[in-house]
């Protein structure tokens, strides 16, 4: 590893922390309660395993542990503990300490004993602080692949609405009926919100219902005549969030299979309530026919969408039940809502 890869490794907020602490290693390596005070020569023993310390830690952990490299890692920690201690025993103690420490060699186990600990310090923090950052790292890259796919899977959503609504324009449109512009309006206000007001993970409660009735009142044009839509949605409280174009995709399914599959007597009702603890139900069933292809009804792009939409937003948070009975189809949504920041 070269000196620019090294000095890269340093930052404000660690260099900082590395000099608060050495400083406090410091004091407690030369402080002896003995004899009061810090004497000056302290100083270039405990810059010897500063030195020791820098060494293992800008560039053997980076070098070797973090790149599972151990038996390397493992071999060059020893080569610099064993300069430590030479440099200790045959220069600084003999410089310091001649008559005393300075006359005879203690053994490698008395000098493991004294140098182990502050390396092990000095090293230890600096190991830590790097799985902390890493950590960190991982979570911010966790949240950004979290939120790319929740864009990409809000993506899906408008090419699907738009090319099932584009279908029905064009067929009002060959029969030139008269009721191709208020059509056009109410897809241009529900395409409006899909591409401009909902591009945040949350919106406010208020604005997605209003989004509802405005896609409701589009997608009852598809069965005028055929059958009756029932919609009940109290007013909600502002003080609440939920992520944007969840619940239109129950209501695009009821619409489109009730209207694919039937000429007359469609039946669709849909009922949105919010309690005062921010829980919210919603209730969407429409009859089909048991002759149309009832497969269907569980698959497609716009309900493994919403589903995989509400694992990643609500994980632990939501209840989602869907199901088939006597003609009818079922959905049944709770979520917990998000409070408004």
């Amino acid at each position: 590893m070269n000196l620019k890869m090294v000095l890269s490794n340093f930052k404000a907020k660690e260099l900082f922390f590395q000099l608060v602490l050495h400083v406090v290693v410091f004091i407690f390596f030369a402080f002896d309660r003995r004899l009061p005070g810090i004497e000056p020569h302290q100083f270039f023993f405990f810059l010897n395993y500063a030195i020791a310390g820098f060494v293992m830690n800008y560039i053997l952990l980076p070098s070797y542990l973090y790149k599972s490299n151990y038996w390397s890692f493992l071999i060059y920690t020893l080569v610099v503990i064993a300069l430590v201690i030479f440099v200790e025993e045959a220069i600084l103690e003999q410089l310091f300490y001649p008559d005393t420490r300075g006359r005879k060699f203690l053994g490698v186990f008395y000098n493991l004993l004294s140098t182990m600990p502050t390396l092990t310090i000095l090293v230890g923090f600096k190991f830590a602080w790097d799985a902390l950052n890493k950590q960190r790292e991982v979570m911010e890259l966790r949240n950004s692949v979290k939120e790319s796919e929740l864009q990409f899977l809000k993506s899906q959503i408008n090419p699907h609405f738009l090319f099932n609504n584009m279908n029905n324009l064009y067929s009002y449109a060959l029969e030139k009926s008269p009721k191709t512009p208020k059509l056009i309006l109410e897809l241009s206000s529900v395409l409006r919100y899909m591409l401009y007001e909902c591009k945040a993970q949350f919106v406010p409660l208020q604005k997605e219902i209003e989004h509802l009735n405005n896609y409701i009142n589009l997608s009852k044009l598809q069965i005028e005549g055929r059958g009756q839509v029932n919609v009940n949605m109290a007013n909600m409280s502002s003080q609440y969030q939920i992520a944007p174009l969840i619940l239109s995709v129950f209501i695009e399914n009821a619409f489109k299979h009730s209207a694919s599959s039937q000429s007359e007597n469609i039946l669709i009702d849909i009922t949105v309530t919010l309690d005062d603890n921010g829980k919210l139900s919603f209730l969407c069933e429409n009859t089909f026919l048991k002759q149309s292809n009832t497969d269907s009804l569980d698959q497609g792009i716009g309900l493994e969408n919403v589903k995989k939409r509400l694992n990643l937003i609500y994980p632990d948070s939501h209840e989602l039940d869907i199901r088939i009975d006597k003609g009818l189809y079922f959905v049944k949504l709770m979520i917990n809502l998000t409070h408004s920041v």
